[in-house]
Parts: C-alpha cells; structure tokens; sequence
C-alpha cells in the first residue's frame, strides 16, 4: 500500500470516528461542541477548572459574561467502582455500584435556573494525563442523553480539558489536625 493511500485510508478512518462521535474530535484543549449548542452557546469558554477527590472527578467550563461568570457545562463523574487512571476509558453511562448516576451534566447561566441534563445514555471519558489532585489532567469525553422529557435530552455533548487538577476532599477527618496543628473543635 503506498504511502499516500494509507495517508487516505488513517484519515477516513478518523472521519469516521469523529462522526460517530466516539472522540472529541477535532477540538483542540478546554473545547465543547454537540448538539446542546441548539440550546446555549458552547463557545467562548474563558477558564476550565478540574476538581478530584475520592468520590469524583468534576470538570466546568465557565464563560465570562459581561459582570457575570456563567457555567456552560459542569461535567461530574462518581468513581465509585473505578480506577480512573490515564489511558483508560471510563464508560459515562449507568449508574456505580451504590445506585449513583456515573455522570450527571448541568448547565447554569448566571440569572437562570440550574438544569440538570438527561441521564447519559451512550458516552466515555478518557484521561490523557493527570487525574490526581496537583497535576495537569488532560482528557476528552463525549455523550449522547437519553431521550424524552429531560434538558437536553436526544442531544449530544463532547469536549477536551486540560488543567491541573484541584484537591476537592470534604476536610479535617475526625481527630485529624486542621492547618497549624489545631485540633478540630
């Protein structure tokens, strides 16, 4: 097969899994793109923030607007269950083993009502790197929402990130030392 054939024949193949929508194809870091921009703008994203802890990985995408900063998507993965490590794919869709959503989207416009999206019916996540509080964490995902009655529900949602990755844990356990050695009350 000549080089240029195979040249042909790797780009067909990525034409096909972008439009299958099996990656967030495309789309260069801290992206959003989907069917959902039939319901809000998708674009103008100015900051990305990840978020970890032992429970979940919380990925926004935030848009400034004028005097108001609005969340366009927040992305939040239970990780019960799960080794989210780089390179593996996390599937969005079902629920962890306690009976939680995998992943549940909402989107907030400043001055509107918080809407949580459909249940996820199809979807991955997958980690490039990172993953853990104090480093980069980089990745992509792409859904589809069941459809029915639900926000956004039949519609689909991918997106990059890249940032590093916050300590989101809940605080002090009992008995543990707040900062400065004090005890907790």
């Amino acid at each position: 097969m000549s080089r240029a054939t195979r040249a042909l024949v790797a780009w067909a193949l990525a034409a096909l899994a972008c439009g299958a929508g099996l990656t967030a194809c495309g789309l260069s870091d801290n992206e959003l793109s989907g069917s959902v921009s039939e319901l809000f703008p998708l674009g103008d994203v100015s900051r990305v923030e990840v978020l970890r802890n032992a429970e979940a990985l919380q990925v926004s995408y935030y848009r400034n607007n004028e005097l108001d900063v609005d969340l366009v998507v927040r992305l939040t993965v239970a990780t019960e269950g799960l080794e989210l490590r780089p390179g593996s794919k996390v599937d969005l869709s079902g629920m962890t083993p306690s009976g939680l959503a995998r992943a549940t989207v909402v989107h907030l416009n400043a001055g509107e009502p918080s809407r949580v999206f459909a249940p996820v019916e199809n979807g991955d996540l997958q980690l490039d790197e990172g993953g853990n509080p104090g480093e980069t964490t980089r990745g992509d995902f792409s859904m589809s929402f069941q459809k029915g009655d639900g926000y956004g529900a039949g519609r689909s949602l991918e997106g990059t990130f890249k940032a590093t990755a916050v300590d989101a844990r809940f605080g002090p356990e009992p008995g543990e030392m707040l900062d400065a050695g004090v005890p907790p009350p």
